[in-house]
This record gives structure tokens, sequence and C-alpha cells, in this order.
């Protein structure tokens, strides 16, 4: 009988050791997630945690669309922008287990011989491993303007790949590279003889069952969330970005319900369940650093003391509070993303947002937080202090600028003069016409791209961008020079921002 009782009570251990009641835990989050929304204006947000292959907590917060009634809830479509990363990974991975590809280490010129980097070496050397952790020595964010709102193809966006100069060695330094992921992209497309939106659906969304989670803003139909930005103080609802071309690097509209699974999936090694979809070594591989990012040598007392910092194959890898995380973030026009995971605590956090904001990151650590009994931290309400600084220091820069204007000059040039047809070939052609007694400027490959340009002094304009451009631009500066024989023979366009790269373009007077 004592036997008896002690199996009993051996088999009845798990259940007391192991179960716990998060409720107090979840309601500080639910709390802080509203409280985060209302602080930074964000019109709608979903959160969702996933904890030992459990989904304990998944909410919508707001509204969809400002200029309509309709609530977020769990079920509700987000672009997840970069999230988008991690999947082309995983198709790659699926392809070395179906032997279609032979391994990370294959060079990319076997899949794709017509694509070119700048050096030549490098384009004989590179590997889908350079594609898949941002090594290829470009820039971060390099050549980002081919694929953003232009009527570029795939190819010839990869075309284009070859003008761009890079800023290191090879391998040498971490740089972003969203061109990379895009030819991952085709490279899954040229192994399987599938599109990637379509192998993407077929080998991992239909598995998972998330069945709601939609390849292209063509294919959303019900419950779906617009996107928002902030323009001259205004909220507004954007319309939705049409990105089919740039497959690899984003494109997935997904909810924190969904994403609960592909979640379960990483924490899983691969297998889902009770499924294998991808060998737990293909999965190890995409979960180890294979670039090393540099991190503060000397952190803030109250940071969470970040000791590493890298890129493995699709996901961000760093630590928080002594944990390893794996991480990522997604940001197109008006929304923004953060997911994270934890394998020793076997803990997955999904945070969507509608707005152009930091919120999902402050949320995402407030529940890292609460759930890892870490310090109480208002992350929020710091970002908040610091926003303020930074809109003061932006304000004394614009004043400063202002300064900076000589007054009672005149262009060079009668206006016709400055108006042709300037070309980069990297990019293609910007077009500068008089209309109406005054200058606008077109990015040939970006038809929404238009700026009205005022005279700001010499040869120089403001740039005014026209509501077509749902970017949020600073104010920017084109700069004309003028040659021997009094012709504009060169455009220099100074557009401060954080994404893409204006000085990139290289662009010289052809018509």
């Amino acid at each position: 009988m004592k036997k008896l009782a002690f199996f009993v009570f051996v088999l009845l251990l798990p259940t007391f050791v192991f179960a716990q009641d998060y409720s107090a835990k979840l309601a500080e989050i639910d709390a802080y997630a509203e409280k985060t929304r209302a602080e930074w204006n964000v019109p709608g947000l979903a959160v969702a945690i996933v904890k030992n292959d459990k989904v304990i907590f998944a909410k919508g917060y707001g509204v969809r669309d400002i200029n309509k009634p309709d609530k977020v809830d769990a079920d509700t479509l987000f672009a997840i922008a970069s999230n988008s990363k991690a999947f082309t990974a995983a198709s790659i991975a699926m392809l070395i287990a179906d032997k279609k590809i032979g391994g990370w280490d294959d060079k990319v010129s076997r899949y794709l011989p017509e694509f070119q980097m700048y050096d030549p070496w490098v384009t004989h050397e590179l590997t889908i491993r350079d594609l898949l952790s941002h090594r290829s020595g470009l820039d971060t964010f390099s050549g980002d303007l081919l694929w953003y709102d232009t009527t570029y193809s795939t190819d010839e966006i990869l075309r284009r790949v070859r003008y761009l100069k890079p800023t290191s060695s090879f391998r040498s330094q971490y740089g972003y590279q969203n061109l990379m992921f895009l030819a991952a992209g085709r490279v899954v497309e040229k192994a399987s003889g599938m599109p990637w939106a379509k192998f993407v659906e077929e080998r991992i969304l239909k598995p998972l069952g998330m069945n709601r989670t939609r390849m292209s803003v063509g294919q959303l139909k019900d419950n779906y969330a617009s996107p928002h930005n902030e323009s001259t103080g205004r909220l507004r609802a954007l319309p939705l970005g049409k990105l089919d071309d740039a497959i690899g690097l984003v494109g997935l509209n997904s909810s924190v319900n969904d994403l609960a699974k592909w979640f379960r999936l990483q924490l899983g090694k691969g297998t889902f369940e009770g499924k294998e979809l991808i060998p737990a070594r293909l999965v190890g591989d995409m979960q180890t650093q294979n670039m090393f990012i540099p991190v503060n040598p000397f952190p803030a007392k109250d940071a969470p003391g970040q000791i590493t910092n890298g890129y493995g194959l699709g996901f961000f890898i760093a630590d928080y509070r002594g944990r390893k995380m794996l991480n990522h973030s997604g940001g197109l026009d008006g929304m923004i993303s953060h997911t994270c995971f934890l394998p020793q605590e076997q803990l997955a956090v999904i945070v969507l947002t509608n707005f152009e904001s930091s919120a999902s990151a402050f949320i995402r650590n407030k529940v890292l937080d609460v759930m890892l009994d870490g310090p109480k931290v208002d992350w929020s309400g710091q970002a908040l202090e610091r926003s303020k600084a930074a809109k003061t220091r932006e304000a004394e820069a614009d004043a400063k600028k202002d300064a900076s204007r000589v007054p009672d000059t005149k262009p060079s040039l009668a206006l016709g003069g400055y108006a042709g047809t300037y070309t980069s070939q990297m990019y293609g052609d910007v077009i500068v016409t008089e209309e109406n007694g005054k200058l606008v400027m077109r990015l040939g490959p970006a038809p929404n791209f238009v700026a009205d340009l005022e005279h700001w002094h010499f040869d120089t304009w403001q740039i005014r961008w026209r509501p077509t451009v749902h970017y949020n631009f600073p104010r920017g500066w084109v700069t004309f020079t003028i040659d021997g024989n009094g012709k504009t023979d060169q455009l220099k366009i100074d557009q401060p921002n954080n994404d893409f790269w204006f000085y990139e373009l290289d662009l010289h007077r052809s018509k």
C-alpha cells in the first residue's frame, strides 16, 4: 500500500509542481498594454504570450482603423514586415531537409547564376548563410529604395544590386540587409519550383494551422488592421502597402493567435503538436549566432544588462536578464511589431501594432519582466521622457537650419534650366519638371514619390513631399550643381531619415 501511495504521489507530482496561476501577472500585463497604447496614441494592438507550449494570453486593444469602430482582437491581421524573414530561413531549412538545397553554405550562384554583387569575388563566394545573417559587406538598409514602393519586379531589383557599393569587407561587419533576404526568397523559388509565398503557405502555414495568415494584402478580406502614422501633427490612416515583389523579406500578414503557433514550433525545436516540420538540427542552426553585433561596453545602471548580441538565420540572438533571447522586429509604413522567445523559459511574446512607435518594444519588455519576476521598470514612461528631450533637440536643429539660410538669394538659372531627367545607374530616373511656375520632382521607379520644390537659397530647394508619400519624412533638400557651360549636371537629394539612403542615388543629368 505504501508503494502504491508513493506511485500515485509521483504521478501527481508534475501537476502540483508545474501548474501555475498566472492570473496576477497577466492582469498586470493587460493593464500595462492598455496604458502604453494610450500613452503613445496607438490606434490598435494585440498581444500574445506562449508558456510551456500553451497560449496563456491573447488579446486585442483599441481599433483596427481610426475611421471605423471595429475593435482589434487576437485574430486581427497586421503586417508583420521583417518578422517574415524567419519564415524564409525556415523555408531554406526545409529545402535542405528535402535535399533540394545542399546546405546553408551552398553558393548562391548555384541557384541564381545571374545574381551579381559589386565585387565579382564576393559574387563567387556568397553563400545562403551570408544572405541570411547580414554579413554581405553592404550597409544596413543599403538599396532599400529599390524595393520600397517601386514598380520594379523581383528580378529587376536583384539585377540592380550589382551597383551597390559595400561599406565593409565581406563577412567582417554586420549590416542589416533586406535585399539579401530578397535573394534568399528567390533561392527558395528556384530550389522548390514554387513561388515563395506559395511555399510558405503550403509548407509552414497550413501544417501549423495558421489559417488566417495571408501572404499578400490583396488577400485581406476581414478583420485586418489599417496602418497609421502622424503627418503634420495629425494621426492618419494609410492605405495598405502592396509589396508582393519584395519576397523573402516582408509579406506576411498575421495575427497574434496564428503567430503563437509559429513560436510554439520554434520552442518545440521544429516539432509542432507531435509532428516534425523541420529537423531539430536545422532549427538549431537558425537559432545559433552567425554574425556578431557589437553591444554597449558600458551599459547604463538601469539597463537589462545585455552582454551579447548577434544574428542567427532569421532571428537576432541576444540575452535578456541572463536568458538567451531570440527576437525580431518588423516595420512598415504604419505598422510596427516585436516578437521574441526564450528557449530556456519556454516563453514567447508577440506584440503587433498599427502605428509607428516603439510601444510594441515597451510592452514586450514589460511582459518579459513580469514573466521572469524581474524588476519593475516603466519602459513606456522612461521612453516618453526621452521622446520629449528628442523633440526639443529636433526643434533646436530646425532653428539652427533656419538660421543658416542665406536670405535674398536667387537661383543661378531660370526654372526651366533645372528641369530634366537625372539618372542613377543603381536606381533609375528622377525627373524634374517646371509646373505652374514651380519645380516638381518625381522618382521614376516610385510613381507615388512626388515632391514640390520650394526655393531655399542659391541652387538648393526644400522638399515638400505630397500626401501620396506615406513615409513621414522630416525636412529635406535638393541641390543642383552647375557645370562649366552654365547647365545643371547633377542632382543631390539630402533627405534625412532612418530607413532610406538617398545619398546612394548618384544622379547625373541624362536628358
